[in-house]
């Protein structure tokens, strides 16, 4: 690397992450000992404002940080700042969903920046690909890699579609985490009352799809940094629970790729690479690709434990070739 860089990380709360789990502390310990300038900010205080530069200024209240692995004392934040993300090198997109309104408004905001030269900054990932990439949609430009979907309003359809196959998932379109996600067994009366109660308190379609015996032994999360695979682990449900997310108690597992996984890996990375989605996680199920996150993904502390690399590392690696290029 020839120079160091000016990161700004737009997140959650850093003070209350798990450093043991997250992600982004993950990314941003690594920039560190990198020698990279590390900046902090919640989305809200992103602004768009005017100045000379085409579409206005984009900055936001910002703190320096310096982060430590260590257990309630893991950070320590310098004073607020305006802080004009144009003049920064990376900006790292790394707030939770749900990909709503707010999250799309963040995208088009950053896209007045996004970019390498004077005046710009890599946003990671391109703010433009992760607007038109939401998880449980993007997936669904690879037909022949999932098992049966169906996305869709119309209740008829998604009727139609469980007496067909029987045994379904039920799954908010926009949602995260597990959550609002439900198994529909053959015998089970409340697909109806369900369907009610969320076209009742939502305005978005639902995406229905074949429940896949396969994910007892694991819902598999598959990391691609620049569309190439690095490593897997298996995130297996608890006992009396069809999600397999860590977040409602899945357990974290290694896991090797299979020919199956690296033929899904291949078949979606030239799309990932070529649209600025440097950082993704897949989830396949069997033999069947399930989801693409590209908003916020997680899986690389326990990666780097199952398989004693250094998963940050790569995806900088992936980011300074294209900064600094």
């Amino acid at each position: 690397m020839s120079r160091s860089l000016r990161v700004a990380v737009q997140m959650d709360p850093l003070e209350y992450v798990n450093i043991d789990g997250d992600s982004t502390f993950a990314m941003m310990l690594e920039a560190q000992a990198r020698g990279y300038e590390l900046w902090v900010y919640p989305v809200t205080t992103l602004s768009l404002v005017e100045g000379q530069g085409k579409g206005g200024r984009v900055q936001a209240r910002a703190r320096r940080v310096e982060v430590r692995r260590e257990r309630g004392n893991h950070a320590t934040f310098g004073e607020e700042q305006v802080l004009d993300l144009g003049q920064t090198d990376v900006i790292l997109m790394r707030q939770d969903p749900p990909f709503d309104m707010g999250y799309i408004t963040a995208t088009h905001m950053l896209e007045h920046v996004h970019g390498v030269g004077e005046g710009r900054s890599l946003v990671v990932n391109d703010p433009v690909a992760v607007r038109n990439a939401p998880e449980k949609l993007l997936v669904t430009h690879f037909p022949h890699l999932m098992p049966p979907t169906l996305v869709t309003w119309d209740t008829r359809e998604i009727l139609a579609f469980r007496e067909k196959y029987q045994d379904i998932i039920v799954k908010p379109l926009y949602g995260n985490g597990g959550s609002g996600i439900f198994r529909i067994k053959p015998d089970d009366e409340n697909l109806g009352a369900l369907l009610e109660m969320h076209f009742a308190r939502s305005r978005e379609p639902l995406m229905i799809q074949r429940y896949e015996p396969a994910v007892r032994q694991g819902d598999k999360r598959i990391i691609l940094v620049d569309g190439k695979a690095i490593g897997a682990i298996n995130r297996v449900p608890a006992t009396g629970e069809a999600r397999s997310n860590m977040h409602v108690g899945g357990r974290a597992m290694s896991v090797e790729l299979t020919a199956r996984d690296r033929e899904i890996c291949e078949s979606i990375g030239p799309y990932l690479r070529d649209h600025g989605l440097i950082f993704t996680g897949i989830d396949v199920i069997g033999n069947w690709l399930t989801e693409i996150n590209v908003t916020s993904p997680t899986g690389l502390q326990e990666l780097d434990r199952f398989d004693g690399i250094n998963s940050a590392g790569l995806i900088w690696d992936a980011i300074e070739r294209r900064v600094l290029a």
